[in-house]
């Protein structure tokens, strides 16, 4: 997935990678900027737009047909999606598998929105994608953090049959789910008056993904983000330069000011830098009150291997899956991200964002929700899994995050005999990551099968995100 990861990725030719899933496109590459536009490069731009949408228009044909196509589901082994797990043997768990996965939300790539900042861009496709998928991860973070328990009661009388079962008897056949009445009478209950303030912070919650300058964790704002880090609209974003970008944002972001973003270091999480950041004042509190915690998103940048997946892994990939302070894993396969949710026995349950939509104006009052929720599970077989990826975590409070140390810890050390996936470490590291500023360029550790190590030195060159053990 990372094309710093692998020789190969950096060996193809523009020729070679032509209409691919992840086409690497500079802002340089599509249009020059606005300052030096004349008679010639006024053209030159003109064309870029043209190849732009022509991107655009290519992923929305080719993910848009496969998009619906069904996957197939067992009714004998359980689904696991984010700590939960649905035996879909039953109507009763199907429907709320379906339920619980039509509320995450779904970002994807957007076209027509406002010209991104120092380029003529107005769509990320062809080169957005690890920034959506970490848009999904922070958003799935953010709902279990203002909304817990929350599944989208809109959405669920809109699903259809988008997974394909084997046949079963006729007295459990019943695939489809019964038609609502167009008009139902809805008396003001208490649940109805929740229900109206649930739909009010989910659509808040949207709005901050939204394609416009304003949002605060919208496209536009993680480019700018990226800036600091040497990247700019067009270029390809990495799994660990994303996470960074995110923890920026919402420590820039006053939208949620009792939540913050930790990263891990060197595949280590730090406690005593977690505590430091998770005890800054409140909005409106004091340190040394019950109420001076934040809540933390936790993101581990990691490489499972060398070119290929380390096997050894994938179990401890769906231990950590069964977690419910797990919110998801920003991965994918070579040159495809994606964001990986849960999945059934040796296939990982998916988000795809590399289907183009329309951008949607998310300053409306009762904007349409429906192209930021997914219909379609989509499954991907383990093996294909890019060894780079970044893993999130979410706790509410201090106790939270004592048992996500004890419940995660427990779970890596099943994970390999000599080389864990990453490590809980006691005491800060020697970083100081309280500037917001800091940005560590080798912040991961490169975790290789014994029979890979020679060929690290072949392609060290290519790796320049990563640190050798």
């Amino acid at each position: 997935m990372d094309p710093s990861s692998s020789s190969r990725f950096e060996e193809q030719s523009p020729e070679d990678d032509h209409m691919e899933d992840w086409l690497h496109l500079s802002s340089d590459s599509i249009g020059p900027q606005r300052s030096e536009v004349n008679g010639v490069d006024q053209k030159a731009e003109d064309g870029g737009k043209l190849k732009s949408k022509l991107i655009s228009a290519w992923n929305s044909v080719k993910y848009g047909w496969s998009l619906k196509q069904k996957s197939h589901f067992s009714r004998s082994s359980p689904v696991t999606m984010l700590g939960h797990s649905y035996l879909l043997s039953h109507q009763v768990e199907r429907d709320r598998f379906r339920r619980s996965f039509a509320s995450l939300l779904w970002l994807t790539y957007r076209r027509s929105f406002p010209e991104l900042g120092g380029c003529s861009l107005t769509t990320d496709s062809g080169w957005g994608c690890v920034l959506r998928t970490g848009q999904m991860l922070l958003a799935q973070g953010l709902l279990l953090h203002l909304l817990p328990g929350w599944t989208w009661s809109l959405g669920h009388h809109g699903l259809r049959d988008d997974m394909d079962l084997p046949e079963s008897h006729p007295a459990d056949s019943g695939w489809n789910i019964v038609e609502v009445p167009k008009r139902r009478s809805r008396k003001m209950s208490l649940g109805s008056l929740l229900d109206r303030r649930s739909e009010a912070i989910h659509r808040r919650v949207v709005s901050w993904f939204g394609d416009r300058p304003a949002a605060p964790f919208g496209v536009h704002q993680l480019v700018e983000l990226g800036k600091s880090s040497g990247k700019k609209a067009g270029d390809w974003y990495g799994p660990s330069i994303v996470a960074h970008i995110l923890r920026k944002a919402v420590a820039a972001s006053g939208d949620v000011p009792n939540l913050a973003v930790y990263v891990a270091q060197d595949c280590t999480v730090y406690i005593e830098d977690v505590r430091r950041l998770c005890k800054q004042p409140l909005s409106g509190g004091c340190v040394g009150t019950s109420q001076s915690w934040k809540s933390v998103i936790i993101l581990v940048p990691v490489r499972l291997g060398g070119q290929d997946l380390n096997p050894s892994y994938i179990t401890c990939v769906k231990k950590l899956l069964t977690l419910e302070c797990c919110i998801g894993i920003i991965g994918g396969k070579p040159k495809h991200s994606l964001f990986f949710v849960g999945f059934q026995d040796n296939h990982l349950l998916y988000l795809d964002p590399h289907y183009c939509q329309p951008t949607v104006d998310t300053t409306q009052d009762n904007f349409p929700l429906e192209s930021f929720h997914c219909k379609y599970p989509r499954k991907m077989a383990f093996t294909r899994m890019d060894p780079s990826c970044t893993i999130g975590f979410y706790a509410k409070g201090q106790k939270d995050f004592e048992s996500l140390c004890s419940a995660v810890s427990s779970v890596l050390s099943t994970s390999a005999e000599k080389y864990p996936m990453f490590t809980f470490s006691e005491g800060r590291s020697q970083e100081e990551e309280g500037s917001s500023n800091f940005t560590p360029t080798n912040n991961l550790t490169r975790i290789l099968q014994k029979d890979t190590r020679r060929r690290s030195s072949t392609t060290s060159s290519s790796m320049d995100e990563f640190v050798l053990l």
